[in-house]
């Protein structure tokens, strides 16, 4: 059965941002702090060492009864067990995803544009990743910048939950989410940050008060 996901504070991996910290060990403040969910996200492993880590850290998020993402690798997500997968527009289809991990695994697309956005709903996604909202250094990869106006546009279009990333933080979070994002996802600013516990708790009250406002 597919698990709902709370997709609030949402943490996106990066080793080359935790200072030699164990990966571990972040996302364990990370989740005391506030983290709904986190994606694996190790671009530069190999397919063994990214399994091996997906195995490491799905027992410690399962253990924290956090859901786990696997970025771009479908089968690693399958193998390891893993709650779901997150695509990039270069990645395969969503619909072909789909017959590969079967209909209980939770599919993510990024999107930066209201087409992009339709397909992916129209391809059986179950949330969008709609990126970037601001400019970031963390991915040099991405289109320009989708802006608030942008992810207001997407809501209208869409009705699966959508996640704002790119250039995220305290100060603009509460913003992302009264322009109609479900929960906002997040790099650096938990991944290099001295205390996860303490920016994740930020970022999340940032976000309630979002909510509420």
């Amino acid at each position: 059965m597919k698990r709902r996901l709370d997709y609030t504070l949402y943490l996106v991996t990066d080793s080359n941002l935790a200072g030699g910290r164990e990966l571990e060990s972040i996302v364990r403040q990370a989740v005391r702090g506030g983290v709904t969910v986190v994606q694996l996200r190790e671009k530069e492993l190999s397919s063994r060492d990214f399994f091996c880590l997906a195995l490491r850290l799905r027992a410690v998020t399962d253990s924290l009864r956090i859901p786990l993402i696997i970025n771009d690798r479908p089968d690693i997500a399958r193998a390891s067990g893993a709650a779901g997968v997150h695509l990039g527009q270069d990645d395969l289809p969503c619909r072909v995803v789909r017959s590969i991990v079967g209909p209980d695994m939770v599919i993510g697309v990024s999107v930066s544009t209201v087409e992009e956005a339709t397909e992916a709903e129209a391809d059986g996604a179950d949330y969008l990743g709609v990126s970037p909202i601001f400019q970031t250094a963390t991915k040099t990869d991405t289109p320009s910048a989708t802006g608030l106006d942008g992810l207001q546009k997407i809501r209208r279009a869409v009705s699966i939950p959508l996640v704002a990333i790119g250039g995220m933080n305290a100060g603009n979070a509460g913003d992302a989410v009264r322009s109609g994002a479900d929960g906002i996802a997040v790099v650096s600013a938990i991944m290099a940050a001295r205390d996860p516990e303490t920016s994740a708790r930020e970022l999340l009250s940032a976000i309630r008060r979002g909510s509420t406002g």
